[in-house]
């Protein structure tokens, strides 16, 4: 089933994009909650010109987006988080950093970023070192961020 997306959807696309999935989630959540539309002939007539007409738009925040990306590229982030001590008890943490905390520290930083946007690859992190997380701005402005998790002291 083609659907056209009307809202970003995480793990499926963004909006306005042309996508293709099965027809149980197309009818049963996608359609139903507004999330999309079908992809008629002239449903993808009228996007079509939608996207010309927003072109010039998307080149704006194409360039701002890029320059955030950049600046979270230069910082050195280091997250704080209550670890275990001792040689036998290793690196593990008292719970876990979860995306909540990266966007704290980049607001720290002078960045707000929506959680949405972030994803750490291995989902929480439950050990101490180095980590990188992927912060999609835009569908064409993403960069993969490194960060540490560090022992509080």
């Amino acid at each position: 089933m083609e659907l056209i997306l009307k809202q970003d959807v995480e793990n499926l696309g963004f909006k306005d994009d042309v996508v293709t999935v099965k027809n149980g989630y197309g009818r049963n959540f996608l359609i139903p909650t507004g999330h999309a539309v079908l992809a008629t002939s002239s449903a993808k007539k009228v996007l079509a010109e939608n996207l010309k007409q927003r072109a010039f738009k998307d080149k704006k925040l194409i360039e701002e987006a890029n320059t955030t990306i950049e600046a979270l590229k230069q910082l050195d982030i280091k997250i704080a988080a209550k670890a275990t001590e001792g040689a036998s008890a290793g690196d593990k943490l008292f719970g876990s950093v979860t995306k909540l905390d990266l966007v704290d520290a980049f607001e720290k930083e002078g960045h707000t970023i929506d959680r949405k946007f972030i994803t750490i690859t291995g989902g929480n992190i439950k050990r101490l070192g180095q980590y990188t997380a992927t912060v999609r701005l835009h569908r064409e402005a993403t960069a993969d961020i490194d960060f540490e998790v560090v022992a509080k002291s």
